[in-house]
């Protein structure tokens, strides 16, 4: 079973955000979060929050197993995606103008278990 957790308009450029999100794709939960604790960029304090949301979303859904610990959580997917932009201008010499872009993104996370839970042994039991 998996579940989302979801980052909308983070105040920093879809770029950035990649960079930090690609360190941890396809990592086990734990792992991803110790680098994320320990890694200087902007971003990884956005992720690791949102990391941390998508444990208690999975935990949330699987009521009757609600640890997560014991099922071997993992990121399965996560995609950064641009945000809307905002347009600014800011002086510049000669009496011009230049236009400033404040960029921001969305960031996507889905993590799944790699023990079977109870319910998905039954429910595949009943389909055979």
């Amino acid at each position: 079973m998996e579940a989302v957790a979801k980052l909308r308009n983070c105040p920093m450029s879809a770029r950035k955000m990649r960079m930090v999100v690609d360190l941890v794709r396809g990592k086990q939960v734990g792992e991803a979060l110790n680098i994320l604790k320990f890694n200087s960029k902007e971003g990884s304090r956005w992720l690791e929050k949102l990391l941390l949301s998508a444990v208690a979303n999975w935990e949330y859904k699987n009521t009757e197993s609600a640890s997560a610990d014991d099922h071997n959580l993992y990121i399965k997917t996560a995609l950064v995606d641009e945000g809307t932009m905002l347009k600014r201008f800011r002086p510049a010499p000669h009496g011009r103008a230049h236009r400033i872009r404040k960029r921001t993104n969305h960031v996507t996370l889905v993590v799944e278990n790699k023990v079977p839970l109870q319910a998905d042994l039954q429910t595949s039991s009943e389909e055979e």
